[in-house]
């Protein structure tokens, strides 16, 4: 009989479980957002880890950018030289940069140099019991390690997700206009004309939310992560590929709504 239940004995742990998991991953956010208004923290916290996710992370955005630019340079000019339309490249390339690659991109390469280091920070913390100790000194850890994260992630974000368009759209002028011939003057001429106002504020919105995602799930895997190194490893693991998934859940979501 015992053997009979068992499965649905385990699938309703499995789902106590993830129910549980949601609602304390729904109270973590809730609580850091609203320690955010409460108690935004130090400036020099932030700044210190705006220089961590933002400034260190510049290399491989711009490496990240300019061969995503130089990709879409030739591809676009690929396509739309069969409609005699090339010079329509630079159009194709800055609205697909800003409304969508610029946002994406940037962010998951974001967490997989930030996101990863700062689950394994507040892991390491936590299993050598600096949390616990600041939480016996009445120190709120939110106030210190988490919301600090959040707005440096929240500004940064942004910020490098228009450093990714910048260049991406001179990687493609580079392929276009100077290795395919494209005119110069219709590359930027018809860019000029096409893009509004909604696109790159569609892109910031994006880049914004993807920054409140890679802070929430990097510091939530962390502050929770098992006991022993191979509990920060999995959490670890664990963080980069959630964030990842969500991100581009997430974006798919957003650009139905902003298109």
């Amino acid at each position: 009989m015992c053997g009979v239940f068992t499965p649905v004995q385990a699938l309703g742990h499995l789902t106590i479980t993830y129910v549980r998991d949601l609602g304390r991953m729904g109270w973590f956010i809730l609580y850091s957002l609203y320690m955010i208004a409460r108690r935004p923290g130090r400036p020099r916290y932030i700044l210190k880890q705006m220089r961590f996710i933002g400034t260190k992370s510049l290399f491989v955005i711009v490496l990240t950018a300019a061969f995503t630019g130089m990709v879409l340079g030739l591809q676009g000019y690929y396509t739309l030289a069969k409609f005699g339309s090339e010079g329509m490249l630079g159009t194709a390339v800055a609205l697909s940069l800003i409304r969508e690659l610029g946002p994406v991109l940037s962010a998951l390469m974001v967490t997989g140099r930030a996101g990863s280091a700062i689950t394994a920070e507040i892991g390491i913390m936590r299993i050598s019991e600096q949390i616990d100790a600041m939480e016996t000194m009445a120190l709120d850890p939110f106030k210190y390690l988490i919301t600090p994260k959040f707005i440096a992630a929240m500004i940064s974000l942004p910020l490098l997700c228009a450093l990714f368009d910048v260049v991406g759209i001179y990687g493609g002028w580079l392929v276009g206009v100077k290795l395919l011939g494209v005119n110069p003057g219709a590359y930027f001429y018809e860019m000029e004309k096409s893009v509004e106002w909604r696109d790159i504020s569609s892109g910031i919105v994006k880049s914004f939310s993807f920054g409140v995602i890679i802070a929430w799930i990097g510091c939530y895997k962390g502050y929770f992560s098992g006991h022993g190194a191979e509990g920060v490893s999995r959490a670890t693991t664990e963080s980069v590929v959630l964030t990842s998934v969500i991100i581009l859940v997430w974006d798919y979501f957003l650009t139905s709504i902003l298109l």
